[in-house]
């Protein structure tokens, strides 16, 4: 059985977040997390602050189905299952040492140790007492600590497998930081943080997956409520800047662990820890939406209480959760509508922003919707066109002519090929271009509106910042004369 447990699907970064999830609910405010790297004798230890445990309490701990998940838990309480420290650990090492001391008792030490049990297949279920000779030493810092808990893995064959180096070690770490830095987030920022994580003595920095605050931002619901059976849920929806509106070190970090495409979808928290980072839930209309690169700067905060577990089919690795079927519309609703704020956003690289007075913008393009699908046609409406159009004189019909074949030879299929593969819609609205480009059209428009509409110059220039793409220039707007 024991064997068996080690193949739940654990990675790395997500059994440490489940042994943290331990030194959370004992009261820790600071945990930290050692690599040592010795090829096949590397090991990881993660030392709590935690309130500890006495002798009783750690073999309560190390054995195997004490707690029930029926059993009523602390608000506050992360766990569920009884079952996080084993399994998450078994899944990464064959040797796993928990040494922990209350306050005002000796330090107490346990050890599973799997190829001692292999050895003696007919032998008793031996949970050790001590550290394996040679490890003693890793433990030590308990001693001179009020209390406190030290989880200690060795002979981590489901992570230095063969041909594995010190490289791929420090790339693991790299993740298990990436991973942490997300999944306690909201646990880490802040002047009120609830803990501190350190690996290899660095403090991992929160990583907000909603960008709350950033001035950019064009979508940020109020909190909606919703009471269930199983407690109170919370949802807060996000759509993020795009890409043209941000830093490349901004766009770089909020891209998260997985890339943007993969982040995008339900962020789910139980206690402000996350357990599921993106995904659609299985929701959709007709059919379960999927991760689209158009949808990819939709992100919704969910808070479920711990009293939801069972409603929500929390799984032992708290990795997976599907709602419930009564909860089902209300979260498709919600989602329906920021999946489709994000992509407008997404397709206008931004959403083009109010003109003067909060005018609405004149766009080059728009889309005619019909029973036989979508066409995208030139609007005759906007300022350049309109300018053509009426100076064409008996060039009129050719012009016509050239529109129509434009807009009958749109590009379609290669823009969203190229879009998919490239994770990014083509640069369009000047991007890149310099300012110079850019003003030798503005003067070609400015100067027909002057001269041949009798505009005033003022006019002139707000018509020129309600009209795409021009109203993200409105420094050089400002300069025409």
């Amino acid at each position: 059985m024991l064997e068996a447990l080690r193949g739940l699907g654990y990675s790395t970064a997500a059994a440490l977040a489940d042994i943290i999830d331990n030194s959370i609910s004992a009261g820790a405010t600071e945990v930290r997390l050692d690599f040592h790297w010795n090829e096949s004798q590397s090991r990881v230890t993660v030392t709590d602050d935690g309130r500890g445990m006495d002798d009783a309490e750690l073999e309560s701990a190390m054995t195997l189905g004490d707690k029930s998940p029926l059993d009523d838990r602390a608000a506050s309480d992360l766990g569920r299952f009884g079952m996080g420290l084993k399994t998450a650990s078994f899944s990464q090492c064959r040797r796993l040492t928990v040494a922990s001391k209350a306050e005002g008792s000796a330090v107490a030490c346990l050890r599973w140790d799997l190829d001692a049990l292999a050895a003696n297949p007919d032998g008793d279920w031996l949970l050790y007492e001590g550290p394996a000779r040679g490890s003693e030493k890793f433990i030590d810092k308990l001693v001179s600590m009020p209390h406190g808990t030290v989880v200690l893995w060795e002979t981590m064959d489901r992570i230095v497998t063969q041909s594995y180096t010190v490289d791929d070690y420090n790339d693991m770490i790299d993740r298990v930081e990436a991973h942490l830095a997300m999944i306690f987030h909201r646990l880490l920022q802040g002047p009120r943080a609830k803990i501190k994580i350190f690996i290899n003595d660095r403090a991992v920095s929160a990583w907000d997956p909603f960008m709350v605050g950033h001035v950019a931002k064009p979508f940020n619901s109020p909190v909606e409520s919703k009471i269930t059976d199983a407690g109170i849920i919370e949802l807060e929806c996000h759509v993020l800047p795009h890409k043209d509106r941000l830093t490349p070190a901004e766009f770089e970090s909020g891209a998260g662990p997985e890339g943007w495409t993969a982040q995008q979808g339900f962020y789910v928290y139980r206690n402000k820890r996350l357990l599921v980072a993106g995904g659609w839930l299985g929701l959709g209309q007709g059919r379960a939406w999927n991760r689209d690169e158009a949808i990819r700067l939709a992100r919704i905060r969910l808070d479920i209480p711990n009293t939801a577990d069972a409603a929500w089919k929390i799984d032992i690795r708290k990795s997976t959760a599907r709602p419930p079927v009564s909860l089902r519309p209300w979260l498709t609703k919600y989602a329906e509508d920021t999946r489709n704020r994000a992509r407008r956003v997404f397709a206008f690289r931004g959403s083009p922003m109010p003109g003067a007075g909060g005018a609405a913008i004149e766009q080059a393009w728009r889309v005619d919707h019909t029973a036989n699908g979508s066409r995208y046609r030139i609007d005759d409406k906007h300022p350049a066109i309109q300018a053509v159009l009426e100076n064409a004189g008996s060039q009129l019909p050719m012009i016509k002519a050239m529109i129509r074949v434009i807009e009958e030879t749109v590009p379609v299929q290669r823009i969203w090929l190229d879009t998919a593969e490239n994770k990014e819609t083509p640069r369009t609205g000047f991007a890149g271009e310099p300012p110079e480009a850019i003003v030798g059209v503005l003067k070609t428009l400015y100067q027909d509106m002057v001269g041949r509409r009798g505009l005033s110059p003022e006019a002139a220039k707000r018509t020129l910042m309600s009209t795409e793409p021009f109203q993200n220039f409105p420094a050089l707007v400002a300069g025409l004369h």
